[in-house]
């Protein structure tokens, strides 16, 4: 089965680190290298980084190009300044998530061009790619996807700016959440966007392979922890972020999901406006929810959720928690069931264990 997934230029450093690895999205990928827990509060207290070379990239240059994107998305593209970012979703025809993104508008070249970045899941970049040229020409955007020929590494936690600002002349202090800004690193060219998948401050650097993987090394002997796809899993979980596929999918709508505050409604035209504005005035029918297990099983996904015995709903996301030391999940349930302190049960393993609904995020990092 290794053989045919798709290894990041990073494999053999993964190789090198005994990385347990396996298969997401079609790419060989690293899970865990001195475990998950570890892992994990290496993030939560010190600084942690993560291959994410896998994530769909995608450049785009063209006229009035926020303009041309704009009926794909719910969130207006219009207000975004020259190296501002913003998360959004694809939509299908009934409001449905295609894919969560997110679209890094950099500014305008000579000639008044509009250019960008797109970041995309691993396991939907076809679909996305396939979404987007059905909708646009790929000459009217200058499309280019270079999901394979480059690197892409997260560095996050508490320490990761100043361990990661050793070894760039960029001001990494001066670029502030959700913007980003190309540079250098290791005298090389890279890109440095300040978001990430843990709950944590910290940057996504994109360059070339080789500086990939000198930086890679540079930032292991400067005692950076290697983290794997388990560790980044309780991480955005905790954070309550996400993850297409579980939380998240064609038959998910933003409101649904709790991503209502990217919706714009009344902007312009877009695909799913009306489904949208419809559950605005009326309310969905149903809401991803948090919920915190009143003992030690973990709900999984797909496990049924109970109210009085009867199945209302669905897990989608559950792990242990490393931070709070208790079990958590993510689960849709009826609009009804959704108030934080409603008692519920999830069955495991056939028998009924009690849960309560939470406010979400599980975890919300200290302010500096």
């Amino acid at each position: 089965m290794a053989d045919s997934l798709k290894p990041t230029p990073l494999l053999e450093q993964h190789q090198q680190l005994n990385a347990r690895m396996m298969g997401f999205g079609g790419w060989n990928m690293p899970v865990q290298y001195e475990g998950i827990t570890v892992e994990h509060q290496n993030v939560r207290q010190k600084v942690g980084m993560f291959d994410i070379s896998h994530m769909g990239k995608f450049l785009l240059q063209g006229d009035n190009l926020r303009q041309k994107l704009q009926p794909l998305v719910p969130s207006d593209l219009s207000q975004l300044e020259p190296g501002q970012a913003k998360y959004s979703v694809f939509l299908n025809e009934q409001a449905g998530i295609i894919d969560d993104l997110i679209f890094y508008f950099e500014g305008f070249t000579e000639s008044g061009a509009e250019t960008g970045k797109l970041i995309v899941n691993a396991s939907t970049t076809a679909k996305d790619k396939a979404w987007l040229l059905e909708h646009v020409s790929a000459e009217a955007i200058g499309f280019e996807d270079v999901s394979d020929s480059l690197v892409l590494i997260a560095v996050q936690g508490p320490d990761a700016i100043a361990t990661l600002q050793r070894f760039t002349p960029t001001d990494l202090t001066a670029i502030r959440n959700y913007r980003h800004q190309s540079g250098t690193i290791l005298e090389q060219p890279a890109w440095f966007a300040r978001t990430g998948y843990t709950g944590e401050d910290g940057f996504e650097v994109m360059v070339d392979p080789e500086t990939g993987k000198k930086l890679w090394q540079t930032l292991l002997d400067a005692g950076v922890s290697p983290c794997g796809l388990g560790a980044r899993d309780t991480l955005r979980l905790e954070a309550a972020m996400a993850l297409y596929g579980q939380d998240i999918n064609d038959t998910t709508t933003p409101y649904e999901a709790g991503l209502g505050w990217l919706v714009n409604v009344d902007q312009g035209e877009f695909i799913g406006q009306d489904i949208l504005q419809k559950q605005k005035a009326d309310g969905p029918p149903r809401k991803l929810v948090a919920l915190e297990m009143q003992g030690r099983h973990i709900a999984r996904h797909d496990y049924p959720v109970l109210v009085n015995d009867q199945e209302v709903g669905i897990v989608t996301s559950g792990s242990f928690s490393p931070t709070l030391g208790k079990a958590i999940a993510l689960a849709y349930v009826p609009t009804a069931y959704a108030k934080s302190g409603t008692e519920v049960s999830v069955l495991i393993r056939k028998k009924s264990q009690q849960a309560t609904v939470v406010k979400k995020p599980f975890y919300r990092r200290p302010k500096a």
